[in-house]
């Protein structure tokens, strides 16, 4: 028997870094997909297979031991199996539409998808039981997660999140994003430091940053529910504004806003910042012209958003 299942990448529409200080954010899944194949196996290991390399490790080996890479997926097999009381090893296969470390959630949704992949060979899992599951497996990675990519990865569509809670919106936006690499390396951890140091020695400019942003979303949630993509773009074009204030755009990413700026509605970083990806906010009218400006020096796609979140195809 083989279980199947896949989980949509990420965008962050409003609020990064802001979210760390008490506002809100709002994330958004992408049609953009991994997809976890698993397998029951006779012989009694862990085996993965994937774009970032393959192990094989006895079922049993120390989880803390494990290459991090592969950390999240073994610790997910073995839980599964013990959960199952199973003496079987399980063969994971993925293969990933979303490239890897650029910031679109690509850690969360393999988690999401081999969370819903292994279980599937077991039971018929809720949404509610494979996010636990894929929570705890980034843990095993990232500690301190705050759990909003695997939520978005696993329900789909637009999110509000806050420090109360996370809140899915019943939207169905027409506009399309499109999604470009800088090919830029970066950090989250020291980019998020970089944020603070700036908090430290500006702290009023900073407070009011917060407030102006705060208003923002509101404002954006507005433009959200109204599905009004021209004053949707003004929005985002006002949040890198505040990015770029506190330090986390450069002259790589201010220079490809700047390419596209008239070719869509509004962009902005997505993520950490300092490197990544920007995103553009389109429609099916300028969504070409978009994505031949960018391609002419930059690696990019087109994405809609995606409503169904995780799938597991049995």
């Amino acid at each position: 028997m083989k279980s199947v299942s896949s989980a949509p990448g990420k965008v962050i529409l409003f609020g990064e870094h802001f979210i760390v200080y008490g506002g809100k954010a709002v994330l958004c899944s992408i049609n953009k997909r991994i997809t976890v194949y698993s397998e029951l196996t006779k012989d009694v290991k862990i085996e993965i297979s994937s774009d970032l390399g393959s192990i094989s490790i006895p079922v049993n080996k120390d989880i803390k031991s494990v290459y991090s890479v592969f950390r999240p997926i073994v610790f997910l097999a073995q839980k599964i199996l013990r959960q199952f009381k199973s003496d079987s090893g399980v063969r994971i296969t993925i293969t990933s539409e979303i490239p890897a470390g650029i910031g679109l959630g690509s850690s969360s949704a393999c988690c999401v998808a081999a969370a819903s992949s292994i279980l599937g060979l077991f039971s018929n899992p809720s949404k509610q039981e494979i996010l636990d599951l894929a929570i705890d497996a980034e843990r095993t990675i990232f500690k301190n997660t705050s759990g909003a990519d695997s939520h978005v990865c696993t329900y789909g569509g637009i999110m509000e999140y806050s420090k109360n809670g996370i809140k899915k919106l019943d939207l169905k936006p027409s506009f399309k994003l499109v999604i470009a690499n800088s090919k830029l390396t970066h950090t989250t951890a020291e980019v998020v430091a970089k944020v603070r140091r700036f908090k430290e020695k500006e702290t009023d400019t900073f407070s009011v940053l917060c407030e102006n942003e705060s208003t923002l979303i509101e404002e954006a949630l507005d433009s959200l529910k109204k599905d009004d993509v021209i004053s949707l773009g003004q929005k985002m074009l006002v949040n890198q504004t505040h990015l770029q204030k506190i330090g986390v755009s450069n002259e790589t990413l201010d220079s490809m806003l700047d390419l596209v700026k008239d070719a869509s509605y509004g962009a902005k970083i997505t993520g950490a910042g300092d490197g990544g990806c920007i995103i553009a906010l389109v429609d099916n009218k300028n969504m070409d012209k978009a994505l031949n400006i960018l391609r002419s020096k930059y690696e990019c796609f087109a994405a809609n958003i995606d409503t169904v979140g995780v799938d597991n195809e049995r």
